[in-house]
């Protein structure tokens, strides 16, 4: 079984020596990380489109199973401001229980991708992708948030991102002062908080989140405005939402044919991404703690979670790389600080819920422009832009202009497109076919038995021909390209192989067809160094049968001495 299923979660190893220091470091950081999360779980649950408590809700389930079943010692899950756009816009178009129906399927995929060993490769996918559609999703989390952080009064904003912009500029007159007051002041809140700490020799409270530093101070500010000063202007929350603070029952929602194959798009995006943040918020992780994650049980675990979340009522999530760092810092080093994470979340739900409806929808505002600014990576975006190929540029370039003109969906099927057709073309630019002429130096061969001598002399009717890396996709032209070249006819080609690792389907299709083209021309093929693994795939395909075994030479002295005969 161990050979087929590659699903060992991390909480049951992290166990078997745990102790009461271990436990102690644990706690700590799943109280301080559960007191992070709650803001953002708040921000992002609302900026997707759905109630604030389904943020909350989908942090608390989701966290608990990608503790419980996941890859990484102390990944921390959740929603994300990834996510957000996504969910934003299957909400527009297939309602919430279509959310639902995407993020199950979601969960599935995960866990394909982890049953079928998939963890390593999600993690190859080039960085300009990756790059591209992450500050494309910041620039669209700032533009959605534009309206409530001025407390601008529109009947409706558009979705489209550049109508989105015509109409918060044509709509400049309508900005609310007070809003605008909290929104940019929580901004300012937020960024300065660890100088402040600094400054005013605040150490115990640099735990503290700024944004829920931000929240507090602005929540009771608006609360003294509109008691003290009257002004009911500042919305918050309750203004906009019911909050609830009952814990939602299960319900498996309705799943028909036409719905499923409607969201197999959203769903594979809401897969990808999500593998793709959690497998790098784990190897960033790895990096700090000096361990390592298990990509395939980190999918699984993650799949797990996205099928547990909407079942009671929660959104998609995935690992979180700040709440992780956060857990690092602060001493978690075990799954069980992201369960205590989890439960201080639903301590937090329980009790303390309807004090969310005070909190003004400008101050949220706030906190999601600083993630979009902490997930822009700009200073990432402009060196790509300077200092990488211009074939790299242009990948990053178009997946980030897609990413926020159309949607993320479109950028993630186009960036998964340009990977594959990245990878093919670096691989084929690896393979190199060139011919040697006249003769061969031996100082830097591996593939001869030609004592003492520096040099073999090429016979005349003898043509040789050298393969550099893989032979597959790309490699077969390349010869067509080279022969073409010598207008005389040789009696003998000789194919060096010593630098072939592996041989594909493709490629030996292409030598054989150039292996029969020759031998209808009246030319034999005579191949050189061919190493046991690529000499196992020839035999495999009756290669032997069609040149005979006594044209497959392990050195070029013997490949020489062959084509020789041939020509006597």
């Amino acid at each position: 079984m161990e050979k087929t299923l590659d699903f060992k979660p991390k909480f049951f190893t992290a166990i078997k020596n745990y102790d009461r220091k271990t436990f102690t470091a644990d706690l700590m950081a799943g109280v301080i990380v559960g007191i992070v999360a709650l803001p953002l779980a708040i921000a992002f649950g609302i900026a997707s489109g759905v109630s604030p408590e389904k943020g909350i809700i989908t942090a608390i389930v989701a966290g608990l199973m990608i503790s419980f079943f996941g890859g990484s010692k102390v990944q921390i899950g959740g929603p994300t401001g990834a996510f957000i756009i996504i969910v934003y816009g299957i909400i527009q178009q297939y309602g919430m229980q279509g959310l639902t129906v995407a993020t199950l399927m979601a969960g599935v995929f995960l866990i394909l991708l982890g049953v079928l060993r998939l963890g390593t490769i999600i993690k190859y996918i080039p960085y300009p992708i990756v790059v591209g559609f992450t500050s494309g999703i910041a620039v669209t989390i700032f533009t959605t948030q534009v309206k409530d952080l001025l407390g601008m009064t529109m009947e409706t904003v558009p979705s489209d991102f550049i109508e989105k912009w015509g109409a918060y500029l044509s709509n400049l007159g309508n900005i609310e002062i007070w809003s605008s007051v909290v929104g940019i002041a929580s901004v300012a809140i937020i960024a300065s908080w660890p100088m402040m700490v600094r400054w005013l020799h605040l150490s115990p409270l640099k735990s503290l989140p700024g944004s829920l530093v931000a929240i507090i101070i602005m929540t009771i500010f608006a609360l003294l405005l509109k008691q003290y000063a009257g002004i009911n202007t500042i919305e918050t929350i309750g203004d906009r939402f019911s909050i609830s603070s009952a814990l939602p029952g299960a319900a498996v929602p309705e799943l028909s044919w036409e719905i499923i194959k409607g969201l197999v798009g959203p769903a594979v995006t809401i897969a990808v991404l999500g593998a793709i943040e959690s497998l790098l918020s784990a190897t960033v992780a790895d990096g700090v703690i000096g361990d390592h994650h298990n990509s395939n049980t980190e999918l699984i675990g993650q799949g797990i979670a996205n099928i547990a979340s909407p079942i009671f009522g929660g959104i998609p999530a995935t690992g979180a790389i700040a709440r992780t760092m956060t857990n690092i810092n602060n001493g978690g080093r075990t799954p069980v600080a992201g369960i205590i994470h989890a439960v201080v979340l639903l301590v937090i739900f329980l009790f303390l819920m309807p004090l969310a409806q005070y909190i003004p929808m400008a101050c949220l505002a706030g906190v999601l422009v600083v993630v979009a600014y902490g997930m822009s990576g700009w200073r990432s975006f402009l060196a790509m832009v300077k200092n990488n190929p211009k074939s790299d540029v242009s990948v990053l370039l178009l997946t980030f202009f897609l990413t926020i003109i159309f949607d993320l969906t479109v950028a993630i099927e186009f960036g998964l497109i340009c990977a594959c057709l990245l990878f093919m073309r670096r691989m084929a630019e690896t393979t190199d076919v060139h011919a040697i002429l006249n003769e061969i130096d031996l100082n830097e061969d591996a593939d001869m038995q030609a004592g003492n001598l520096e040099h073999l002399t090429i016979p005349n009717d003898v043509e040789v021909y050298e393969i550099n890396g893989p032979y597959f996709f790309g490699a077969g032209n390349r010869f067509e390209d080279i022969m073409a070249r010598y207008g005389k006819k040789p009696k003998v080609r000789i194919i060096r192989m010593r630098k072939v690792p592996f041989i594909d389907s493709t490629g030996m299709h292409n030598l054989e067809n150039m292996c029969r083209m020759s031998q209808k021309e009246g030319i034999s093929v005579v191949l050189s160094g061919v190493n046991p693994k690529v000499e196992e795939v020839l035999k495999r395909n009756h290669f032997d049968n069609l040149l005979g075994e006594e044209n497959i030479c392990n050195h070029i002295d013997l490949a020489l001495a062959r084509a020789c005969e041939i020509i006597s």
